[in-house]
């Protein structure tokens, strides 16, 4: 855990000092195994008004092939989130790499069944024929049809140079192109960063003149940094958050980097 929690945090205190460091978390454990409502109640305790809660959709509704007949389980694991309340924030469906672009009316269907106007939705594609025409642009225009945001992927810098930095990683992330594209009125960013910070450099430059644009235009940005060594993302994040400050992007300030003695430990902004 790094200097993230002071010496000696008990696992039951880390959402609560958690969530007065960060204002927000990628909700991975969802795709899992389903929260019960006692564990709800207590996310609900432990975090400040605020905090948000942007959560995976579970692999059993879009890991089991189409997703149409997963539709009421979609629906139920929604409605089973509700009692966040204003901490619930866009919710996003990971699809697998087998999910092609052959299955876009399914995916469409799917789309239209959730209720996007009361729980925002984003999505993220892993198939490579989605980032190829006609296909990209079919999936664009679906998205914006639909008010859907895109989960945008950043795995260049840990595929930029000749180290793999992901050798000893459990879960390696995909190659895939990034789609500079806002698809709804907030977006999901996922930057996959490289243990060395310097290697970030080139791409964190862009995206800080990215953000900078679609923040001005009213996009809320969600900005999330893994790394494959997750002891080396705090100084990315901490790094990446200074860029956005210096670079005169209007974001709002760190809770942890206004504590007395900031914590190392961020796995996202």
């Amino acid at each position: 855990m790094g200097e993230f929690y002071p010496p000696g945090t008990r696992a039951t205190d880390f959402l609560s000092l958690y969530s007065r460091r960060l204002t927000t978390v990628e909700g991975n454990t969802t795709f899992y195994a389903v929260p019960n409502q006692e564990t709800i109640s207590r996310w609900i305790a432990q975090t400040p008004p605020g905090f948000e809660f942007c959560l995976k959709l579970p692999r059993d509704i879009t890991h089991t092939g189409l997703l149409q007949p997963n539709i009421p389980a979609a629906l139920k694991f929604l409605a089973g989130m509700q009692p966040l309340g204003k901490r619930l924030g866009p919710m996003f469906v990971q699809l697998p790499p087998s999910y092609s672009p052959t299955l876009i009316d399914d995916l469409t269907n799917f789309l239209v069944a959730w209720p996007r106007e009361t729980a925002p939705l984003a999505l993220e594609v892993r198939h490579f024929d989605w980032f190829k025409e006609p296909y990209s642009s079919q999936l664009t225009a679906l998205l914006e049809n639909l008010g859907v945001g895109r989960v945008l992927l950043d795995s260049r810098p840990i595929y930029n140079g000749e180290d793999d930095p992901q050798l000893h990683s459990e879960r390696r992330k995909p190659k895939l192109p990034v789609q500079f594209s806002v698809t709804a009125p907030f977006s999901l960013i996922r930057f996959i960063s490289h243990p060395i910070l310097s290697e970030n450099q080139p791409f964190m430059a862009e995206w800080v003149t990215q953000i900078q644009q679609w923040l001005q235009a009213g996009t809320k940005v969600y900005f999330f940094v893994h790394c494959p060594l997750e002891e080396r993302s705090p100084y990315t994040a901490r790094h990446f958050q200074k860029l956005l400050e210096q670079s005169g992007v209007s974001v709002p300030p760190l809770p942890w980097n206004q504590l007395e003695q900031p914590p190392s430990q961020l796995s996202l902004w």
